[in-house]
């Protein structure tokens, strides 16, 4: 039962950083790409068949 008195605090702690860092990401717009979207789905070019070396 002593254990749990160390993982829970640490699983709390890592939890609370990943969630930090989360809302961080969010707030600094990484997640953000409207005009690479747009540009893509009007492009001739497409993935499915990849370049012959």
């Amino acid at each position: 039962m002593n254990i749990l008195a160390y993982l829970i605090p640490i699983s709390l702690i890592l939890g609370g950083l990943g969630l930090g860092f989360f809302v961080f990401t969010v707030k600094s717009r990484q997640y953000d790409d409207p005009e690479g979207d747009a540009r893509r789905i009007l492009s001739g070019k497409y993935d499915d068949q990849p370049k012959q070396d």
